[in-house]
């Protein structure tokens, strides 16, 4: 989907802002569009959502009543590519999801739970958008042939200088990150670099799918 049909013929953006249409879209609306693809239609991955649930560092469920395993259906065909990948290049292993659409409102939930913590560095403020209220992002680790999460040397949202990408050879070098970590690490960016996806420098886990700036300009957020 091109950016010019990145929403339904018909549908009018609601507001503006300084980068283009605000386009947006109710959490509620999501099934019915053909904007959105869910995922259990995607062959080979694992999905373990962390804020569908307690395990996350909110403590609590943050998706109900709403189903948020879902992606813009950009983002599902990169996905795709990169379960071929790995499937090529560590045969037996598995793409875990999770997270991948994050409403607004949960964005600001997060970010509101940070305040005054000096650690919403890890958070896109909500008042611009995360790129996954659009859909177009995704949180992914590895399982291995056993189902085992591989070792990437910190769990998912750990907010410490460990997780960042940026800092692992420096962190290998002292011993506090192992070869093997980084190793697993780098396996995982591969299969997401190579099906399209960027990496942040804070979180081994994050991916976005295509450029911030196009997203945030033609796509539309999921409230």
């Amino acid at each position: 989907m091109n950016e010019k049909n990145s929403f339904p013929t018909g549908q009018s953006p609601v507001g503006t802002n300084q980068t283009g249409p605000l386009l947006t879209v109710a959490s509620e609306d999501i099934a019915g569009s053909e904007e959105f693809r869910h995922l259990s239609s995607i062959a080979g991955i694992a999905v373990d959502l962390r804020y569908a649930g307690p395990n996350n560092f909110v403590g609590r469920d943050l998706y109900s009543p709403f189903d948020c395993a879902w992606l813009h259906v950009e983002a599902a065909a990169a996905l795709e590519a990169a379960v071929a990948w790995l499937a090529v290049q560590a045969p037996g292993h598995t793409l875990l999801v999770l997270d991948a659409l994050r409403p607004q409102r949960v964005q600001q939930q997060l970010w509101d739970a940070l305040d005054g913590t000096g650690l919403q560095m890890y958070l896109a403020n909500p008042a611009r958008g995360s790129i996954h209220s659009y859909g177009m992002a995704l949180d992914v680790t590895i399982l291995d042939p056993q189902g085992r999460e591989l070792d990437m040397g910190t769990g998912f949202d750990d907010m410490t200088d460990l997780s960042h990408p940026a800092l692992e050879e420096g962190f290998m070098r002292t011993g506090q990150l192992s070869e093997q970590q980084v190793n697993n690490r780098r396996l995982l960016r591969g299969a997401l670099f190579g099906a399209g996806f960027v990496g942040i420098n804070t979180e081994w886990w994050h991916f976005d799918c295509g450029d911030r700036d196009r997203v945030r300009s033609t796509f539309r957020r999921v409230l």
